[in-house]
């Protein structure tokens, strides 16, 4: 088993209209306003950026994205990631009713030294961090699509 690599994969039921929560997912300049992890975005391109996001434990993550497909017929968002963490991330977001289900899944590997030499120990915690960070995010981004 590679310690160091993750899959993760997030349901997020929204109280908003797909379009909706779609506009709100591309546009990863705005994600510190409504998930307080994503502690800064910095656009590097049309369809790059770097993110620095920091959850519960005591340690940063720095990550470019790039995108790898942006679809919203078919509500899909794919960034490719590289950096602290590397692999891929992705978006899919379904009507559901009147609202939405945007699914979030990400394949990673870590990188950063630190969280590499404490692989072994860490894991429990370092996937409770991630589950923390996305229970925070799904509130946010509720929260946030009520307001526009």
């Amino acid at each position: 088993m590679d310690w160091n690599h993750y899959r993760f994969r997030s349901l997020w039921a929204l109280p908003a209209p797909a379009p909706a929560a779609y506009r709100a997912l591309e546009r990863i300049e705005d994600y510190p306003r409504w998930w307080r992890q994503v502690r800064q975005v910095t656009r590097l391109g049309p369809a790059d950026g770097l993110v620095r996001i920091r959850s519960l434990l005591p340690y940063d993550l720095t990550t470019t994205l790039r995108e790898r497909r942006r679809d919203p017929a078919a509500g899909v968002l794919e960034v490719a990631l590289s950096g602290d963490i590397e692999g891929w991330a992705r978006w899919m977001v379904i009507p559901r009713g009147s609202g939405t289900l945007a699914r979030y899944e990400q394949v990673v590997d870590v990188r950063k030294p630190l969280l590499r030499r404490l692989a072994v120990p860490g894991r429990p915690a370092f996937r409770a961090n991630h589950a923390l960070m996305m229970r925070s995010g799904r509130r946010g981004l509720a929260a946030y699509l009520a307001t526009v």
